[in-house]
């Protein structure tokens, strides 16, 4: 009998910014219900890699998600096959309230998935404050919330999160993790890129970390924190 393959599978991933060779060769797994996070410092490659995978970048290489071929599918297909992506730049429709924008979040109507409005309220009393203000206007920190909780409005089976606390007050990050915990509490797979190691190494599961678009470093949080060369090399500013 063969090995349930895992949910996110990625083999020899390369792509290219112009003649710019970017990725060169990214390998790596995720596996159902599983946080892995993607490190290393800026311009290593990491939001590249996920935008690849999401289509938004052409790519080179194997990527399966639920088994299936999913490499150069446009963004929409793959997004409907329940991978979701929360990309760095907290894409939300600014003249829509909170609630419109959640909303819009949800991929089939006629199915209950794991998450509510109600959920995305209580986890984010602030939002729930705002429900009826345009998106436009509330800070970044609340605009990075909404993001998350609207590409969990779709339902995934895996999402990707693109550096959800950069830039943010440590407040507010620590609102973000503990959604993170949450989504991994209710079964959804997440694939992390993050700048924080502490984040990083707290909710993880497995790390890979990235340096020249290759991937330099496969482990578990227990065996980066001891290898202090390692992170010099490769993570330390």
């Amino acid at each position: 009998m063969s090995a349930r393959p895992s949910l996110l599978e990625v083999e020899e991933l390369h792509a290219f910014y112009g003649k710019s060779h970017i990725l060169q060769g990214v390998s790596f797994r995720v596996e159902e219900g599983e946080i892995v996070s993607l490190l290393g410092r800026n311009g290593a490659g990491r939001s590249t890699t996920v935008k690849a995978i999401m289509g938004e970048v052409p790519p080179q290489g194997r990527i399966r998600f639920k088994g299936r071929d999913i490499a150069g599918l446009p963004p929409h297909r793959i997004a409907r096959l329940g991978l979701g992506y929360v990309p760095e730049n907290r894409d939300i429709f600014p003249g829509l309230t909170v609630r419109q924008n959640l909303e819009l979040g949800i991929k089939d109507p006629r199915r209950q998935g794991r998450w509510t409005v109600a959920d995305m309220f209580k986890l984010f009393p602030n939002l729930e404050a705002r429900a009826d203000v345009p998106g436009g206007v509330l800070s970044g920190g609340e605009q990075q919330m909404l993001t998350m909780c609207r590409t969990l409005m779709g339902d995934p089976a895996l999402v990707m999160i693109d550096e959800p606390t950069e830039g943010l007050a440590p407040l507010v990050v620590e609102q973000v993790a503990r959604l993170l915990d949450e989504i991994a509490r209710r079964g959804v797979a997440i694939l992390l890129v993050e700048q924080k190691l502490t984040i990083a190494l707290r909710i993880s599961r497995r790390l890979y970390v990235m340096g020249h678009g290759r991937v330099v470093f496969e482990g578990t949080p227990a065996s980066l924190r001891a290898d202090p060369a390692l992170r010099r090399e490769w993570l330390e500013v």
